[in-house]
């Protein structure tokens, strides 16, 4: 199967990331959000994220006017139906990605496959809301998505054995990332792990075993990792860390997915790292630390 036009439902933090990159790839990409002003800021942070990359001769001006020139925005989810691909990357919330599904199977061929950049919930239940969830597929990009090379491929219980074979297809040879196959589990094996790891880190900093800085230094020069755990959060979203953890908790019941108290207190007081330009440390407008 051949694609060629890739649709990208939901402007947040990782549909700009996903559009992005497929643009890259040279890929034509119709980004899909609820209204125009949205939009307008997904493509500005796009445009940011180019300049980086310019700034560091990583592209050349030419190049950043064809990725650019290579994603239409729009608001009329019925375009997608000239898509070959449609990812949906709207919130994480079980309820508003059903009834993107719904709308989905109704203006998508038959052929189009329909993937999920979910990190938690269930690929099955949202393949049930299609007429065809054998074409219902799971594809969780991590951030930042155009430097992290590995996606996860979820099966759902009822997608088809060469939908799954297309989707690696698209994965290993079209955007060139290393594919892995996951069977259906809350938070598969990347968001399961890490947010673990990340929920540890929040009880050393309330237990005071060290600072934030100290914490992070030791795992990011410790164990190579590009950010510490504290900052990874902030970049993910504090919000975003803490759906995933009540949601393996909820789905798990064990207490090792129970989201740590300091993780509540941040999220209450509305410290959700780079998109509010506060989190465990502090962040400019371009999410540079400061």
């Amino acid at each position: 199967m051949s694609f060629a036009r890739i649709g990208v439902v939901g402007a947040g933090t990782m549909g700009q990331g996903i559009a992005e990159m497929l643009a890259a790839k040279g890929l034509e990409v119709m980004l899909i959000e609820r209204t125009p002003e949205k939009l307008d800021q997904a493509w500005e942070q796009i445009e940011i994220s180019l300049d980086k990359q310019l700034e560091k001769w990583a592209i050349t001006p030419v190049e950043k006017k064809l990725i650019l020139s290579r994603i239409a925005k729009e608001t009329y989810i019925h375009r997608l139906a000239e898509c070959d691909m449609v990812i949906e990357t709207v919130s994480e919330d079980l309820e508003i990605k059903k009834e993107v599904f719904r709308k989905l199977d109704e203006v998508c061929s038959p052929s189009t496959i329909l993937a999920s950049n979910t990190s938690t919930l269930s690929l099955t239940e949202l393949a049930a809301e299609t007429q065809y969830p054998e074409r219902v597929i799971g594809l969780h990009f991590l951030y930042p998505v155009s430097k992290i090379h590995l996606v996860e491929i979820i099966r759902a219980l009822q997608t088809g054995e060469d939908v799954f074979q297309a989707t690696r297809e698209f994965v290993e040879e079209t955007i060139q990332k290393r594919g892995i196959q996951v069977y259906e589990s809350p938070g598969f094996v990347t968001t399961r792990l890490i947010c673990v790891l990340i929920n540890e880190a929040m009880h050393a900093l309330s237990e005071r075993v060290a600072s934030a800085d100290d914490i992070d230094n030791a795992m990011r020069i410790g164990y190579d990792f590009h950010y510490g755990p504290l900052e990874m959060a902030d970049r993910f979203g504090l919000d975003s860390i803490l759906a995933a953890m009540e949601r393996m908790f909820r789905e798990f019941g064990d207490v090792k997915y129970r989201p740590a108290v300091l993780l509540k207190q941040m999220v209450r007081a509305g410290h959700l790292g780079t998109k509010t330009g506060q989190g465990f440390f502090r962040y400019d407008k371009d999410g540079d630390r400061i």
